[in-house]
Formats: C-alpha cells, structure tokens, sequence
C-alpha cells in the first residue's frame, strides 16, 4: 500500500526551479530518510506533497480533502516554539483535532493517544505544565508528540531531531523506526548523517534539484556521492551494533 507517492514533481518558488522530475513512494512500514545540503528542497518536497506549496506532477495526498490529509498524514514543520500558554496535555491532544468535531468532548480513545504519545516522548512528567515554559529541546518534544497522537499512517516532519540533547535524538530516532516496525512510516528530514545512517532503514537524497539516490542507506551513502552532494568524505562500516556512518573532513 503507497502511503505517499509523487510522481513526476517539480516545484518552482519565485520563478526558480526548487525541484524537478521527483518521483518516490513510501509503503507502509518505512522510516524514510529525507536528506541533502541547505537549499536541496527538502523542505519545500515536504510541504508541496502535502498540498501546502503550489507544483506539476501529481501527489497522492494532495488531491485529498484537508481533513482526509490530516488522518492519513501528520505533519511537524521546523516551526518549534509553542505560543500557546496551555498545559503540554493541551497541546499534545491537539493532534486529535481531525476526528474531533468543534463540540466534540475527547472520547477515553483520544485520551490513549495523548497518554501513549506523551509516553512515547518522555513527557507524562510534564503534561501539566505550562507548554511555553519548557526549553525549546522540550517543546520540540511536545510538537512531536501532537504529531503521534495524531494516529496517522504516515508521520511527515521537518528536522525534528534539531535542538535536541543527543540522548532524546537517539530516542526519538528510536520512536519513528520503533513506528516502522508496528507498520507506520515516516518521512523525516534530517542533517545527521550518522544518525539517518543508522536508523531510517531507507535514505532519499536531494542535490542539483532533483532526486540522486533512494534506497538503503549504505547504498546511498557512496563515496562519490558525499564529494559530488555534500563535498565531505566519511567513515562507515557495518558493525556488531549496526552501521555507524561519521563525516570526517571538508573536501576542497
């Protein structure tokens, strides 16, 4: 089953071509790796598959109606500061919104969700407090946490490891592969190489304004491709405990 597929996908902002001619789908089950330098599209391949951003080609997700898009796919942007001065339970069960009506009570369903979301990002200690108190590490936990309790087949989400502290990265790389193997899939950004290496069992990269490699992440993450995309070279290797992937030095 294709959770997403875009076929054929350009997309221009101001008269430039951002991207041009991507195709890829995502089935169920996938933690996807979103990776290339500053200016690749990553961004922009997000919000324009999603009907956010105006493109040629096709999107599956983006023919459907606002609130069909919102239960198949949640989306965190890169936005993370929470204006709201409401509780993180508050926040958290905002991800309920799609199947709620504005009269609507949450039912004990939508309260698991919040309870298994904030659960999932360590966050039952916090859910009374006050969401804008909490640092930016702790907020960005929150927004993912409205994401997961959205209960969608397809988790979308923009840098989502930024900012945080290398153990809650870890984890919550740890929660969207943990997501993978209950047949969710995920589709996440990411500047870690290291960290999409050892985690996302599928890398897309982006460079030259179109797509340059999809697949596993040991077979995109090639020696030639590092120099020709990132202008690095690095250390990998297939390990005991999985493949460990670390840039090492800035090609001149």
């Amino acid at each position: 089953m294709s959770l997403l597929s875009v076929k054929d996908f350009t997309v221009s902002l101001r008269n430039r071509d951002v991207l041009r001619d991507v195709s890829f789908e995502i089935g169920t089950g996938e933690f996807v790796g979103l990776i290339g330098p500053n200016g690749a599209g990553k961004t922009t391949l997000m919000r324009a598959a999603l009907g956010l951003l105006p493109f040629t080609g096709s999107s599956n997700l983006a023919t459907l109606s606002e609130n069909a898009r919102a239960r198949q796919a949640a989306w965190m942007p890169q936005a993370r500061e929470i204006a709201w001065p409401v509780t993180v339970e508050t926040v958290v069960m905002l991800g309920r919104t799609p199947y709620l009506s504005s009269i609507q009570n949450p039912a004990d369903h939508d309260r698991k969700a919040v309870d298994d979301a904030l659960d999932w990002m360590e966050l039952t200690e916090f859910r009374h407090r006050d969401a804008t108190q909490l640092s930016g590490g702790e907020q960005a936990r929150v927004l993912i946490a409205r994401a997961l309790a959205q209960e969608t087949p397809l988790l979308v989400a923009d840098e989502p490891i930024a900012g945080l502290d290398p153990a809650h990265q870890i984890s919550t790389m740890q929660t969207f592969a943990a997501l993978a193997r209950t047949g969710k899939s995920s589709l996440v950004s990411l500047h870690d190489l290291g960290l999409a290496a050892r985690h996302c069992t599928r890398l897309i990269m982006l460079g030259n304004k179109g797509l340059v490699a999809d697949g596993k992440p040991a077979d995109v993450l090639t020696d030639r491709r590092l120099a020709e995309i990132f202008g690095v070279t690095a250390w990998f290797q297939d390990t005991d405990k999985g493949f460990v992937f670390q840039p090492l030095e800035v090609l001149q």
